[in-house]
């Protein structure tokens, strides 16, 4: 098969209905503090992976935690993750900085996230 490869999943990011509380967990969990703190986002960064957190529901929309493959050309693999039979959920999009993000639905509706970096 012929088509661009991944890096792999270096984010996962979970939906929390409390994020002060999850962040205190996440923290021991991971035994560092997080890089990021705001209201609507608490990221982490321990041996080369990214945890974020989100509320619940908020802008994401998610309802369960979504594992983020590493792609050098997000375009691409969308493209080639829809012609096999995925369906886009959430399209490309800048989310700060350059980073690019979208999600796709496997056919038993599994929800795959794709991140560009810049």
């Amino acid at each position: 098969m012929t088509g661009s490869s991944t890096q792999g999943i270096k984010t996962v990011l979970h939906p929390v209905s409390d994020l002060p509380a999850a962040k205190a967990v996440y923290a021991a969990l991971l035994g560092v503090p997080p890089e990021a703190d705001a209201p609507y986002y608490v990221g982490f960064e321990a041996e080369g992976q990214h945890i974020g957190l989100v509320p619940a529901g908020g802008p994401q929309g998610m309802t369960s935690p979504v594992a983020y493959w590493h792609v050098t050309d997000i375009e691409a693999k969308l493209a080639e993750v829809t012609a096999a039979g995925a369906t886009v959920k959430e399209p490309v999009r800048d989310v700060g900085g350059g980073r690019l993000v979208a999600t796709v639905t496997d056919p038993d509706g599994n929800v795959l996230g794709l991140l560009q970096d810049p």
